[in-house]
């Protein structure tokens, strides 16, 4: 594996696997709705345009002879973005990209696919033989990708990656809400005790995983994680640890807290969502033997590790972060806090 196209490499992840694979020696193509954010690199070309261009896209493969796809482009259901939009790059861009890689006899595809195929707590760690059940369109949008690409398993060699919530400095979007929260010493609130376990994953332990998986040989689906999952309670405490503010964990009431949720995502006034909602005191855990056993990859780092990193990036650059607009990707800039600025003003 010689030369990667990237989609989504302007993006969160899609930037830390492209600088990942620089690092270590690969040409790499990224192709993105979004405009290069990092400087020039002997060994990167940066293609600003659409997945779901075909002509372009089968220019690109027919010049660039590519030896791996590593597909994490993705529109985000919280990003202003129309559904129409949203669905067809997540799941017609998805088909047209494994069109042109069967067409140019392109094998390894790696498939950045989501945990928000599950919006609830099956009382145990969710594997893969597990039906998934989303609630929103961003995890159905990814859900119908992912059987997009079944058809290519036999040519290709598909190699889905589920993911929880990626983290690494520069993770922003929703967390940057807590972030400014505990920045300025205000109370952190959990829903119910803080006792329930979220899962994450570091950026570049899913980028080893990521090149790992273009070596592969077959196709296969894979989840991923982190080890030894805390409560949110510790999480949240890890980072006001690591700040030295007088942030402190708070509790809100389950039942009326959500009822609260539902409502103001009803009259459009939270960046949180059903998922969210659903999920925010609820576990949820990926099983992650079968990529332990088939890929030989393991965690490196814990969910504690990987938020005080991003913490302290937000905390460094706050004031260039803020001055970000839409010219950046939803992960890379802060979400609009809506209705949850009322938590802020009495804590």
């Amino acid at each position: 594996m010689k030369k990667v196209l990237v989609t989504g490499g302007s993006g969160f992840f899609g930037g830390a696997l492209k600088r990942r694979l620089l690092t270590e020696g690969y040409d790499v193509v990224n192709l993105d709705l979004v405009a290069e954010p990092d400087p020039p690199a002997t060994n990167l070309k940066s293609i600003q345009g659409d997945i779901r261009d075909t002509a372009l896209v089968d220019t690109l493969f027919a010049t660039e002879h590519f030896d791996a796809v590593m597909h994490c482009a993705a529109m985000l259901a919280h990003e202003k973005i129309a559904d129409d939009d949203l669905w067809t790059s997540n799941v017609d861009g998805t088909h047209i990209l494994a069109e042109a890689a069967r067409k140019h006899s392109v094998k390894p595809f790696v498939f950045i696919s989501t945990n928000c195929l599950w919006a609830h707590n099956v009382g145990r760690p969710v594997r893969e033989d597990d039906i998934p059940a989303p609630v929103e369109l961003y995890g159905r949008s990814k859900l119908a990708a992912e059987e997009a690409l079944k058809p290519f398993e036999n040519d290709l060699n598909i190699v889905t990656i589920r993911c929880p919530t990626i983290i690494e400095a520069g993770r922003l979007g929703l967390l940057a809400i807590l972030f400014e929260f505990i920045d300025e010493g205000h109370k952190v609130w959990v829903v119910g005790d803080g006792g329930n376990r979220y899962q994450f994953i570091d950026a570049q332990d899913l980028a080893t995983a990521c090149i790992a998986s273009a070596n592969y040989t077959r196709s296969d689906l894979f989840h991923i994680g982190a080890a030894n999952v805390p409560t949110l309670r510790e999480v949240y405490q890890a980072i006001i640890d690591a700040a030295g503010t007088k942030a402190r964990v708070a509790q809100l009431p389950e039942a009326p807290t959500i009822a609260a949720m539902k409502l103001a995502h009803k009259l459009g006034v939270s960046p949180l969502g059903p998922y969210h909602y659903r999920m925010i005191a609820e576990d949820f855990e990926f099983d992650t033997t079968r990529i332990r056993q088939r890929l030989g990859w393991s965690p490196t780092v814990s969910n504690q590790e990987m938020m005080v990193k991003a913490y302290r990036y937000y905390s460094t650059k706050r004031k260039e972060i803020e001055s970000r607009a839409g010219e950046v990707s939803a992960h890379s800039r802060g979400a609009a806090m809506g209705v949850i600025r009322l938590l802020k003003w009495v804590s």
